[in-house]
């Protein structure tokens, strides 16, 4: 297994895995120029986003009776930290052995509408069990809030390589966050059982995708946060989601101890970037597992706390785990 970041954005641009037949296969969507990151229409390609990964309700959050405006970048909506998050920012990095790297950004108190100076470090390390562990940690100056998360598009048959229809998909969760017309959360959490969100046993994506459901169709395909089981101590020592590809055989286990993770199944590509094949990146050629805190945590109080106050340390954990099976 070999991995390939990048200081732009300290962003994943690849991850080579064997497949059943020996094969090496790069399973994340990117490209092969730094300059095709820059002008790229899908702007977040494995990148680190912050500071406040998901969405916010019209860009507007309060704390301690004080309001912040972030400007809508998505609709209504602030999406990812706003225009200028972290997936454009050139981080410091530090290379301390060959299989780890630190990247290290300072985001100034008032970058985006955010209050505080905000102190992040992420580290990458590639294990020799096939694990790429990502860790974050986070200091403010001044009450604020922090949702990061890793924004890798994944396709386990291969970049470029078909659409993403045919991948099983198991998620440790009974409950998802169900979306209005602008993909902010209704503060409902809706049962996933009986649903097209019902990811409970392997699935096949294209089953799921066709299954009647107005969430589903609202979206063009899922971009939905479910809510994780289990979530309180034993969080790294089962994986929360898996991801199968009969095609190849290679099966991503994805580990975390936040309390919720994003799928997102590329509804927004449209064949306007051409990738690392050489291929056109069209509408479900890949997934996205966003672990991360819940969409609009500020403005819902039944959420996750999302707010970081100073002398608090921001810390989580999120693990890419690949195997194959014949």
């Amino acid at each position: 297994m070999k991995v390939a970041l990048s200081d732009y954005g300290a962003r994943i641009v690849s991850i080579l895995v064997p497949d059943k037949n020996g094969n090496t296969v790069d399973v994340v969507l990117g490209f092969d120029h730094i300059d095709k990151y820059v002008h790229a229409n899908e702007i977040y390609h494995g990148a680190t986003i912050g500071r406040f990964a998901n969405r916010i309700a019209n860009g507007e959050f309060t704390i301690n009776n004080e309001s912040f405006k972030i400007e809508p970048n998505n609709g209504p909506n602030a999406l990812h930290g706003g225009k200028s998050g972290f997936h454009n920012r050139v981080w410091s990095r530090r290379v301390n052995i060959s299989q780890q790297v630190e990247f290290y950004l300072v985001s100034p108190d008032g970058e985006e509408g955010f209050p505080g100076n905000l102190t992040v470090v992420i580290e990458y390390t590639l294990t020799e069990e096939n694990e790429l562990i990502i860790r974050y940690r986070a200091h403010t100056d001044k009450d604020t809030i922090v949702n990061l998360t890793n924004h890798a598009f994944f396709n386990l048959n291969g970049e470029g390589r078909e659409l993403v229809d045919n991948h099983q998909i198991y998620i440790d969760a009974d409950y998802y966050l169900p979306v209005d017309q602008t993909q902010i959360p209704t503060g409902e959490k809706r049962p996933c059982k009986g649903s097209a969100f019902d990811f409970t046993d392997f699935k096949a994506l294209n089953e799921r995708l066709s299954t009647p459901d107005d969430q589903v169709e609202k979206a063009g395909g899922f971009d939905h946060n479910f809510v994780l089981k289990n979530q309180k101590g034993n969080q790294l020592e089962k994986p929360v989601a898996k991801v199968f590809s009969p095609l190849t055989g290679i099966q991503l286990e994805v580990f975390t101890d936040q309390p919720g993770i994003q799928l997102y199944t590329g509804n927004a590509l449209k064949e306007n970037d051409i990738g690392k094949s050489g291929r056109a990146y069209e509408k479900h050629s890949a997934f996205c597992l966003e672990t991360q805190g819940f969409p609009d945590a500020p403005n819902q109080p039944s959420f996750p706390s999302c707010f970081l106050k100073p002398k608090e340390v921001f810390e989580s954990e999120t693990r890419y785990h690949f195997k194959v099976l014949k």
